[in-house]
């Protein structure tokens, strides 16, 4: 994909000696949108440089991280710009490889990493019913508010069980775990929990797996008629 892009620029660079800092001679470009005579040169040059490095690798994510992801950067909003400004008139077919190449290029760096999505999904998920589960937790499970030291100790067992868990292979969720640890501490100091909300609980574990089966059911169904 490189050797193709590369091509093309050579058509469209007049013959014109690349600067000899090529990626300067790019990011200047980006940053000032004004077209200079080695402009298109500097640009093949870069995407040679860019060829040379990634080369050797299999894939872009087995590239050493350095200098090769920030001349990826450049290029690829150089050529975006280009596209935009329409100050070279390539051809259809042409346009088409630029325009692929930098979907490739896009492709290997501006994505958002799995770990980056569960974070930012729990992140939004707490923030939105913190409240709602800290006075659940907290207040509504005993009949009187959480100690500091039934809070250690409903901890300690949820990090065991857990960790248990985790070594044996066995689905557990850390919400089910630490709350029963909190009904646990109240039942050791002889408080009742409180019944109602732990029937609550009970029933909203109960029916998590099987409603989340139809309505993700009923989903997909949904969408195939559309």
């Amino acid at each position: 994909m490189s050797h193709s892009a590369s091509e093309v620029l050579q058509k469209y660079s007049n013959n014109t000696p690349a600067a000899a800092d090529t990626r300067a001679a790019i990011e200047k470009y980006v940053q000032t949108k004004t077209v200079a005579p080695d402009t298109i040169a500097s640009l093949k040059g870069l995407v040679d440089s860019i060829d040379s490095q990634v080369r050797p690798h299999d894939t872009v994510s087995n590239v050493p991280q350095g200098m090769v992801r920030n001349e990826i950067y450049v290029a690829s909003e150089a050529l975006r710009i280009m596209d935009k400004q329409k100050a070279h008139a390539f051809s259809k077919d042409d346009g088409a490889v630029l325009n692929n190449y930098k979907k490739q290029l896009d492709h290997s760096t501006k994505f958002i990493p799995t770990w980056v999505k569960v974070a930012v999904a729990l992140g939004l998920g707490t923030m939105v019913g913190w409240k709602r589960i800290v006075v659940t937790v907290g207040e509504r499970i005993g009949k009187t508010h959480l100690t500091y030291g039934q809070g250690a100790s409903a901890e300690l067992v949820a990090m065991l069980t857990i960790n248990m868990a985790d070594a044996y292979g066995l689905p557990v969720s850390t919400t089910h775990v630490l709350s029963s640890g909190v009904a646990g501490t109240m039942d050791g100091q002889r408080l009742r929990p409180a019944m109602e909300h732990c029937r609550n609980l009970a029933l909203a574990w109960i029916l998590t797996l099987p409603v989340s089966i139809l309505l993700s059911g009923a989903l997909f169904w949904v969408f195939g008629i559309f």
